[in-house]
């Protein structure tokens, strides 16, 4: 393993400085920063296209400049890593400095939905081939994957930003709206659900009718000036939590697995009082980290006494329900700040922003409110991120679908359900494992290409990240800060493709590295 290791340690820094050779000289030949001064009228310009020249070494070759920009990175081993300057005489590395986290905190959050969400779903539709679920989510993934992101961004901005905030004035949703929203819900849910013609429009019925009481409920009680859940609504969402991981992990028909998810959801409905105390104004993500502790703690505990045998079945039973059973809870509370952010002069009754990172104009004091500065950078990052989700999610569902179907097809499935295993059992014991393999590339190297930042997004909304920069190097010719950005994606993908395959090996025993 540790040859291995260092081979492709090696391998890995031999591409990475070729392709940053090619790139550095491929950028430099392209361009020309003194095409600026061609149509100058300034008295100095001679002066100044001295200058540039000697800034930027023009007068020197571009293969030469590489290497001299490189002394700098290989200066890092100790300690005196240089990425040089900007056009600007800001240091790269300071600039890169802020662009990361805020290309972290935008990407990563829209990737991570869009894995979880997209292949569930193309799971979902692979076992349910043919199915009216499976047509309609595939027109819905080619119809999302069809559309240009810069298009849906501006829909978004439109429709649930600018439009939302009028709405809240006057937050009453017409009947006609509660009806063809229930509606819609009705056929998704019973497009999640299938069963026959006569089960299927029963499934509408009672979805349509739960939804058409809700919506008229928020209505009424103009639920979004004062946002929340209540003990109720989280109790409601730690149940229906409790039976999603119940059926994934053991089924509905496993006795202890209900005790198991269950008890789970009635501890979290138990705890929701207690845990307020853990969630002052001044708390931290220190206190957001305990509350997570408490409830999956109990979680585990309850698995752990629901059974003898087999604890750790049960024990992921307790754990998947208390962690996800515990997010409405925190969401919660952040809810319970939006009338005082609503309120507050920087907002004024216009909440959901379509520019920028977050609200300057907010006081200190509610700065320093944990839950009113969270709930400041989420909204800020709801349009950008669905924007970004909805694209991924399009892809992710068209992969795990045809992953997912290959590995269905194969002799060793059919054994499985010819042993008489159960077809919960075969699929996410047997299949999703499979399926998965294919699909860690493209996760690896999707989490990889997310530090390049998302150039179009991050320009319709105002985000300043990596995106952002990588434009303004190009536009200004800016090569220091080009290759900064460079370096940073280009290592990043290499190290990627080597985290993919030492997770190959994880994920199917079968494969064995050579030493």
């Amino acid at each position: 393993m540790l040859a291995y290791i260092s081979r492709r340690l090696g391998m890995m820094l031999v591409i990475v400085f070729g392709a940053s050779f090619l790139a550095y000289n491929l950028q430099a030949y392209s361009s020309d920063p003194l095409s600026v001064f061609g149509e100058s009228t300034e008295k100095n310009k001679d002066y100044l296209i001295a200058a540039t020249i000697r800034d930027l070494q023009l007068d020197v070759p571009p293969p030469i400049r590489y290497f001299s920009w490189l002394r700098g990175i290989i200066a890092g081993l100790w300690g005196d890593f240089d990425m040089g300057l900007s056009r600007s005489n800001i240091p790269v590395i300071e600039i890169l400095a802020m662009a990361i986290p805020v290309t972290i905190k935008l990407v990563i959050t829209a990737t991570f939905l869009a894995i979880i969400f997209g292949i569930s779903v193309g799971m979902i539709t692979a076992i349910r081939q043919y199915s009216r679920f499976d047509y309609v989510m595939t027109f819905f993934s080619f119809l999302l994957f069809s559309l240009p992101i810069f298009w849906v961004a501006v829909l978004l901005k439109e429709f649930m930003a600018i439009q939302f905030n009028d709405f809240l004035a006057d937050p009453r949703i017409p009947a006609g709206v509660i009806v063809i929203t229930s509606l819609i819900f009705g056929v998704v849910i019973a497009g999640f659900t299938g069963g026959t013609r006569a089960q299927f429009f029963a499934v509408i019925g009672g979805a349509a009718l739960f939804a058409g009481v809700v919506l008229s409920y928020v209505s009424a009680t103009q639920w979004f000036l004062d946002p929340g859940f209540g003990i109720f609504g989280v109790s409601f969402l730690a149940l229906i939590s409790a039976l999603v991981v119940i059926q994934l992990i053991t089924g509905l028909e496993s006795k202890k697995g209900r005790y198991a998810g269950f008890g789970v959801a009635l501890a979290i409905a138990l705890l929701y009082y207690p845990l307020q105390t853990l969630m002052t104004a001044d708390a931290s993500v220190l206190n957001v980290l305990a509350v997570f502790s408490v409830t999956i703690s109990i979680g585990i505990g309850i698995g752990i006494a629901v059974s003898k045998i087999d604890r750790r079945v049960y024990m992921r039973i307790g754990f998947f329900t208390a962690f996800i059973g515990t997010f409405p809870i925190v969401i919660d509370r952040f809810m319970g700040e939006f009338s005082n952010y609503m309120n507050s002069d920087a907002v004024n009754n216009r909440p959901i922003p379509t520019l920028g990172q977050a609200n300057d104009l907010l006081a200190p004091e509610q700065l320093e409110n944990f839950w009113i500065s969270g709930l400041d950078t989420a909204l800020h990052l709801i349009l950008p991120t669905l924007a970004l989700t909805l694209i991924s999610f399009a892809g992710y569902v068209r992969f795990s679908r045809g992953s997912l179907l290959e590995v269905l097809n194969m002799d060793y499935i059919r054994t499985a359900r010819a042993k008489g295993l159960s077809e919960r059992t075969v699929i996410v014991r047997h299949g999703m494992r499979n399926a998965m393999l294919p699909l860690t590339t493209i996760l690896v190297n999707d989490f990889a290409g997310l530090i390049g930042g998302a150039i179009i997004t991050e320009g319709v909304f105002a985000w300043k990240g990596m995106g952002q920069v990588f434009n303004e190097a190009i536009r200004n010719y800016d090569l220091n800060l080009f290759m900064g950005v460079f370096i940073i994606t280009a290592s990043l993908t290499v190290l990627a493709n080597f985290v993919a395959d030492l997770l190959f090996g994880v994920v199917d025993p079968r494969i064995r590295i050579r030493k």
